[in-house]
């Protein structure tokens, strides 16, 4: 009975860790100030999952709480329902506050990585990247970007090993709201 416990303890522990790691090769900014990085950030492009499927319009904004964990708000419009979706969650740092490694949870004691890997334009344009090679996103302080902007994220993450021919690029309609 007592290995059988140990044994799903650390079953329990793998799995609330398996999402935190970094994909082979992406490196965290350093330094990271997270007071710069607060603020509204717009989704430019992104791998597409379940959860943003269908949106459109979608941004982030990330504030610092009173406990110094962040407090995220992602925004989407989902066309099909003609409404607005909105999801709320709160990261922290995996490590130390100066590298931009995070761990966000919308569900509870459930953490996933969320780092952020370059910054071509200091605290402007950020790549982010999940636990793996899936998760991807292009964030922008402003709705659009150039295409150069959009050719250098292309070609960056080309050789991280990215899979760029399944690359969303969000529709950024003002006339949305």
């Amino acid at each position: 009975m007592r290995i059988r416990t140990r044994l799903w303890f650390f079953l329990v522990a793998l799995l609330l860790t398996a999402c935190t790691g970094l994909p082979e090769g992406v490196a965290p900014v350093q330094p990271f100030e997270l007071n710069r990085y607060a603020g509204t950030w717009y989704e430019i492009a992104r791998l597409d999952h379940s959860f943003e499927r269908g949106l459109s319009r979608v941004s982030a904004q990330y504030s610092v709480r009173d406990d110094g964990r962040v407090r995220v708000l992602n925004r989407g419009f989902d066309a099909a329902s003609g409404e607005w979706r909105e999801a709320e969650g709160v990261a922290q740092f995996s490590g130390d506050s100066q590298t931009a490694h995070l761990e966000v949870s919308f569900f509870g004691p459930f953490y996933s990585t969320y780092v952020v890997f370059a910054m071509p334009e200091a605290y402007q344009l950020a790549y982010v990247a999940g636990y793996n090679r899936d998760y991807l996103w292009l964030l922008s302080r402003t709705p659009t970007v150039s295409e150069e902007v959009k050719r250098q994220f292309i070609e960056r993450i080309d050789g991280l090993g990215f899979n760029v021919n399944e690359i969303v690029w969000v529709e950024q309609d003002s006339a949305l709201e």
